[in-house]
């Protein structure tokens, strides 16, 4: 094994049992590999992979030779009890995705549950995100966001999904296939409203990264124009500023309460004390920073 195991809230902990990794590799670039998922990689003695092809050319370029076994969306109920049973014999695994952190849109789910379950100890090698990665260059609100993943196929069900989004206050964001891309953004405009505020994020961190901000409909307009239909897309959508969450309407309440006696910034300061929301959450509520 590779080091001390950890206590587990889960139950007795064999000490031949092996490790779960949930590791992070890049979503692009290559040098985003961190030395520890390097080092981790290098040392297991199996990745479970879910494109086996894709993650054999990253251990290549690092030099990691481990048995390398398939797990995707289709074998993931078969697969997980085989691993489970590698980790209980002692054997440390390393789950990986595609790209980025693993569970992300993308299986592993059953496998980590069932290892917690069974006293295996699960850590995490974080790693670069996607969704992150686009969220903190989206030009939007990140105080606050929900992660949507991936919209549905079918154009009924997309616009009913997205229909219940329309009063979501806080910050969305979706993967996106560049072949749906554009009925995506479509439903989006039909949904949610022509002028509501979009980033569009494409090619994180490889040679073409490419950020694209506007309306959702300016966007939707240069489709296959200046913005290429190739690569990968996240898209990052504002949230619906004309009907925030009951808790927004608190922290403006309390704030007109208390700046007429102690002045913007002190009652910033208080309105963040007494409801727990952050400083720039009260600041962009209260439009101070407009």
């Amino acid at each position: 094994m590779l080091d001390e195991p950890q206590a587990s809230m889960t139950g007795a902990l064999s000490k031949s049992s092996g490790t779960l990794y949930v590791v992070g590799t890049p979503i692009g670039n290559l040098e985003d590999l961190s030395p520890r998922a390097r080092e981790l990689l290098c040392a297991v003695e199996i990745v479970a992979a879910e494109d086996t092809r894709r993650t054999r050319g990253l251990l290549s370029s690092i030099g990691a030779q481990p048995t390398v076994i398939a797990y995707h969306e289709h074998n993931e109920d078969l697969r997980a009890p085989q691993l489970l049973q590698r980790l209980r014999a002692g054997a440390d695994v390393a789950l990986v995705s595609d790209a980025g952190m693993p569970l992300v849109s993308d299986p592993g789910w059953t496998l980590v549950s069932a290892a917690l379950a069974d006293g295996i100890v699960v850590r995490s090698v974080p790693g670069p995100s996607a969704a992150f990665a686009a969220l903190g260059i989206s030009g939007l609100p990140t105080d606050r966001f929900v992660f949507e993943g991936f919209l549905p196929r079918r154009a009924r069900q997309r616009a009913e999904h997205l229909r219940r989004l329309r009063g979501e206050s806080r910050t969305m964001v979706f993967f996106e296939s560049v072949h749906r891309l554009e009925d995506a953004m479509s439903a989006l405009v039909a949904e949610l409203g022509a002028e509501r505020r979009a980033t569009l994020a494409r090619e994180l961190t490889k040679l073409h990264e490419s950020i694209y901000a506007g309306t959702l409909e300016s966007l939707r307009r240069q489709l296959g124009g200046s913005i290429p239909l190739l690569g990968e897309f996240v898209i990052v959508v504002a949230g619906d500023s004309a009907r925030g969450a009951p808790e927004d309407e608190e922290v403006r309440r309390i704030f007109a309460l208390l700046s007429p006696e102690l002045g913007a910034e002190r009652a910033v300061a208080s309105t963040a004390a007494i409801t727990g929301a952050s400083r720039n959450t009260v600041y962009r509520l209260t439009r101070l920073r407009d």
